[in-house]
């Protein structure tokens, strides 16, 4: 225990966020991340790092895993994070991450984890076959947050119950070492068009890069011809477009498909049935692949751009990182005095 409360956190409002460093980006990770990481910068401090510690919870060819960090910082910048405004920095460059997470792994209850939902889905019926770290990774992800002391976390519907595990990892750790408001109980950031994207095949399941066929989803390295043709052959169903959002419903296809129109030109999907309603999707789809090809493509132009430039990234990389350890290395250094660690009472 402390021999005083610390000082709860009265800094600027800061988000905190970040994509896995495992495989190739798509439209879901622009339109669900990206696109608000670009907004988020010119509101608060933004901390946006590559999860390439969450991404070696399942195996990763060393060689490769450093090329997917480099590509997932491209798409961030060629997405228009700047690194002037925004900190970019991979989360394994700053040792803080895990050694929070640490911490609160004995903080964290076993309860709590064996209700996550997302790591029954990932491990199916051989659960004992997974790593320990992808079971405990919640808590890592607790760590990433409050290691910063985030105000905002922008995420998707499927992450909100890992938030919820934040929050009662945040608080628990206050309670337990007498700490009132040393870690705030964050609230996710769910909000606007595109925060469920669907699969170009399958309106009723995620867009994934996990899914066999490339004709599913629209990649961040897709030319505007490889856009055109996907959203040409995107799955539809043989009726119009309806005039009213409620002529949606049951329609999963022709609402994910318009959806997508509303997020890209930032309108609502009752903006885009006034438009188009009682139109077919021969009329539809050239539309909507214009739009996507128009917002994606030089976004993919930029990223190959800057991949052909590893140097460029590891600058970028490099003053991240050290910007972001100024800030986490004070919060685990107070951490370490309230636990009671002897390093910590120096």
């Amino acid at each position: 225990m402390t021999d005083q409360s610390p000082t709860p956190y009265a800094g600027p409002s800061r988000v905190v966020s970040g994509v896995q460093a495992s495989g190739s980006l798509h439209l879901g990770n622009y339109l669900g991340a990206l696109k608000k990481f670009n907004r988020l910068q010119d509101e608060m401090e933004c901390f946006i790092f590559v999860a390439d510690l969450h991404a070696i919870t399942v195996w990763q060819d060393p060689a490769v895993l450093t090329t997917q960090t480099r590509e997932i910082a491209a798409a961030y910048m060629a997405a228009g994070l700047d690194p002037k405004k925004a900190v970019i920095f991979p989360q394994s460059a700053v040792p803080a991450h895990a050694e929070l997470a640490w911490i609160f792994n004995c903080v964290a209850r076993l309860g709590w984890l064996d209700r996550m939902t997302q790591f029954k889905d990932k491990a199916g019926k051989h659960k004992e076959r997974e790593s320990v770290g992808l079971y405990t990774y919640p808590v890592l992800q607790a760590a990433d947050i409050l290691v910063y002391k985030a105000t905002h976390v922008p995420v998707g519907e499927d992450q909100k119950q890992h938030l919820e595990l934040t929050r009662d990892i945040a608080g628990k750790f206050n309670h337990d070492f007498d700490a009132p408001g040393f870690f705030a109980l964050i609230e996710p950031v769910i909000e606007g068009p595109g925060a469920r994207i669907m699969s170009l095949r399958d309106g009723k399941a995620k867009m994934s890069k996990s899914d066999p066929s490339d004709y599913s989803r629209i990649n961040l390295l897709d030319d505007a011809d490889a856009i055109v043709g996907k959203i040409r052959k995107a799955r539809t169903d043989a009726e119009p477009l309806p005039e009213t959002l409620d002529g949606l419903e049951g329609r999963p296809e022709a609402d994910n498909l318009v959806g997508l129109y509303a997020a890209l030109s930032e309108v609502t999907k009752a903006d885009v049935l006034r438009e188009y309603g009682g139109q077919g999707f021969g009329v539809f789809k050239p539309k909507l692949a214009d739009l996507m090809a128009a917002v994606i493509a030089p976004i993919g132009d930029e990223m190959r751009r800057l991949m052909n430039d590893p140097a460029e990234i590891d600058r970028v990389f490099d003053g991240g990182a050290e910007k972001a350890r100024s800030v986490a290395d004070p919060v685990v250094a107070e951490v370490k005095k309230i636990v009671g660690f002897w390093g910590g009472r120096r």
